[in-house]
């Protein structure tokens, strides 16, 4: 089951050296044709066609059920979709070397077997009791003394019912006065049901009355707020009307009434547009005009540029050269003065005594190294002070900041706290102005 992770490097080495993206691999036609053009591109989809295919095998030899989830972590690394890998699973199951079945309520997958899932194998039980069925009757026949001894018992049967059957016909005259009975009590009930459901009809029409009466609260307080909306309709229209440039002072409220406000919005909003993208317009062709420009003058500098770049070359090749040759030469002539100073050196004996010369040049120096590791202690030292008290001011601006915060939210805490009692309040207060408000209507039902 690694074999993904085996084989994902693969697949991300051969999309790196043929420049297949992922989502080159599982785009649009345009993407297909660039593939076209490289050698080893055309490889990369099936290949990861090939390997879902064997991962779907090894899952069903290695387990029954397996979730969705499980199966997207494994192909996480393929850079392919959910939808191409269920793609690919009908797929396998349409040439019925496998079985799947994909639960998308349960978020799992189950595999089964294809060979007891065939057309030969669903009628083998039904065919195998057919055949045992006819065996046995060919091995061991049936006994025909049983069965005409069990039809005689079965006459013999109905010959002793024939005095019970007959009782039952006569008391049947019983019955249907039971019956006559029994509908009159029906009848009579029907009765007291119509009572009953006069009476709450009576009731349903009275409560049917209290309900218009609130129908016709809440049409006029609905009238009150239709108006109250048409004002606002107006205070807006006004508004998109003065920002459009328009007069409203001597429009009536018919006029007004008539304005359509979506139809101003939109009118309002594609001004808006226009403008912004007049002004995009100018600014493109500003940019395209400079592009022009710019353009030309590195046209026209071109070969110009590439002169004086020949020259520069040619000038720096020359110098080089000249340098060259000075300094060969003036090397020459410091090894002959080295050489004359050194035989000097030899006939005057001055190298015997450098030993001594450089035994006292190395003690000043450790003298001076010794004085320079000192100033470095103190200086790390001094550093290390100062790193102690920058971390210790930080510390105490953060515990000053954290207390800050802690006050904040406290205080904000409380001032929600209030807010939730003041609504609380104000709730309670409206809860009951509408118990007042009802126990005022009911009182005026009871009245009328």
């Amino acid at each position: 089951l690694d074999m993904v992770e085996k084989a994902n490097p693969l697949l991300e080495k051969l999309r790196a050296e043929t420049g297949v993206t992922v989502d080159s691999s599982s785009s649009t036609t345009t993407d297909d044709e660039d593939e076209d053009d490289n050698t080893l591109a055309r490889y990369v989809k099936p290949l990861t066609n090939v390997l879902i295919l064997k991962l779907i095998f090894n899952l069903s030899a290695a387990y029954h059920t397996i979730s969705l989830d499980h199966v997207k972590k494994l192909t996480s690394g393929l850079g392919i979709t959910f939808e191409q890998m269920e793609k690919s699973i009908v797929l396998s199951t349409q040439s019925k070397a496998l079985s799947v079945r994909i639960d998308h309520r349960a978020g799992c997958i189950r595999f089964g077997n294809p060979a007891l899932e065939s057309d030969e194998m669903r009628g083998q039980l039904s065919t195998l009791a057919k055949r045992l069925a006819a065996t046995c009757t060919v091995l061991s026949p049936p006994d025909v003394g049983s069965i005409l001894t069990e039809r005689a018992a079965l006459y013999q049967n109905v010959r002793s019912t024939l005095e019970s059957e007959h009782i039952a016909t006569l008391e049947r005259k019983v019955i249907i006065e039971k019956r006559k009975e029994e509908a009159e009590r029906q009848v009579q009930e029907r009765l007291r049901e119509e009572e009953r459901q006069r009476k709450a009809e009576e009731l349903a029409r009275k409560a049917e009355e209290g309900r218009r009466l609130a129908r016709e609260q809440k049409l006029r307080e609905r009238e009150k707020l239709q108006k109250i909306q048409e004002e606002m309709d107006a205070m807006e229209k006004k508004r998109y009307l003065t920002a459009m440039g328009r007069s409203v002072e001597n429009m009536t409220a018919e006029e007004l009434r008539e304005v359509d406000t979506a139809a101003l919005a939109k009118e309002h909003a594609e001004k808006a547009s226009k403008k912004k993208e007049e002004a995009e317009r100018k600014v493109k062709e500003a940019a395209k005009q400079l592009d022009y420009l710019v353009r030309a003058v590195r046209i026209e500098e071109l070969p110009r540029i590439k002169e004086a770049y020949e020259a520069k070359v040619k000038e720096d090749r020359e110098r080089y050269e000249q340098e060259v040759v000075e300094k060969a030469k003036k090397a020459k002539e410091q090894w002959e003065t080295d050489v004359k100073e050194k035989k000097i050196l030899n006939e005057c004996s001055v190298f015997n005594y450098t030993n001594q010369f450089e035994s006292k040049l190395m003690a000043a120096r450790k003298i001076v190294h010794e004085k320079l590791c000192k100033v470095e202690d103190e200086r790390a030292e001094l550093e290390a002070e100062k790193g102690k008290l920058v971390r210790a001011r930080k510390r105490k601006q953060d515990e000053e900041r954290r207390k800050k915060e802690e006050e904040e939210r406290e205080t904000r805490e409380a001032e929600e706290e209030a807010e939730r009692q003041r609504q609380a309040e104000i709730a309670e207060q409206r809860r009951l102005r509408e118990e007042e408000a009802e126990r005022k209507r009911q009182a005026e039902l009871a009245r009328m």
